[in-house]
């Protein structure tokens, strides 16, 4: 099913070039949905009378004159995609609100030039969905979610067909090194300057992945995906409401190990801002694209 188009030294080596020499480096967080629910939904213990807002984010990341996404969020064909592989039973909780403003028609409507890399954190529907959006880019997961998205198939805890079996998706599987940071025992340094570096979170799903950044101001963050769906989880180390954990978590214990684990690097890293895919309140601190995180 995939075709791997460049060996990962090959790719980090043409990266490196690129950062022989100081290079501007920023994010921005391109939101193209959210949904309404109780606080309780997304985090063991966070109360049912208090309402909150779940985001669906893609994280666009500028080193130098490239730019690469972090995730592609909601995309154009969401909801063809939501009727085709959405479980009836689901939809209660899984769901989106209109209006939808997929990343592709933001980068376009800004001027971003062509997006040439997208690093996938996992294939899980709401992170994927516009990845079809981007034939032009190369899409990066580690070679355990790359199994997930060779056996799609509709339904929650995996990866949807109307998603990423499509053929214009261009697929490449990293290749984590044994070379630990910030407490994880594998990661990749993108461009080998340090400014942004792939670690593996295994657990709510088979390959899922994180990304730390840091940025010009010497500001660092960490966008840890799904392991949480809110950062101040990590404050006592809640885990997902049950029920939506026991769907999505393929692995829980794994996934509170992962928990457990940012919850130390917090500690030793007070000045870390840990970034997950869905939490509002810190995505809408930092700003939303077309404003810049420097």
């Amino acid at each position: 099913m995939f075709k791997y188009l460049l060996p990962l030294a090959l790719a980090v080596a043409s990266w490196s070039a690129v950062a022989q020499a100081k290079v501007g480096v920023e994010f921005a967080i391109v939101k193209t949905g959210k949904i309404t629910t109780l606080k309780g939904m997304m985090v063991s213990g966070g109360g049912f009378t208090t309402k909150v807002d779940g985001n669906f984010s893609a994280i666009l990341v500028k080193h130098g004159q490239t730019h690469f996404l972090f995730d592609s969020g909601l995309g154009t064909q969401v909801a063809k995609q939501y009727r085709q592989d959405m479980p009836w039973w689901a939809r209660a909780f899984f769901r989106y609100e209109d209006p939808v403003v997929p990343v592709r028609t933001q980068l376009d409507q800004a001027g971003i030039p062509p997006i040439e890399r997208i690093f996938l954190s996992h294939a899980h529907w709401d992170h994927a969905s516009g990845l079809g959006d981007f034939p032009e880019a190369v899409v990066w997961a580690s070679p355990e979610e790359l199994n997930v998205v060779e056996h799609a198939a509709p339904g929650l805890g995996g990866s949807w067909p109307s998603q990423v079996s499509l053929k214009s998706i261009r697929w490449q599987a990293l290749e984590f090194k044994p070379n630990p940071h910030k407490g994880f025992d594998r990661s990749i340094d993108v461009f080998a300057d340090g400014s942004v570096v792939l670690v593996p979170m295994f657990g709510h799903t088979p390959g899922s992945i994180g990304m730390f950044v840091t940025v010009d101001s010497g500001r660092r963050f960490f966008f840890c995906g799904d392991a949480v769906w809110r950062a101040d989880a990590l404050k006592d180390g809640s885990p997902k409401f049950w029920p939506a954990s026991l769907i999505v978590d393929k692995d829980r214990e794994q996934t509170q190990h992962t928990i457990e684990q940012m919850r130390e690097l917090v500690r030793q890293d007070p000045a870390l801002v840990v970034v997950p895919a869905h939490d509002d309140t810190v995505q809408a601190g930092l700003g939303y694209f077309p404003l810049w995180v420097k």
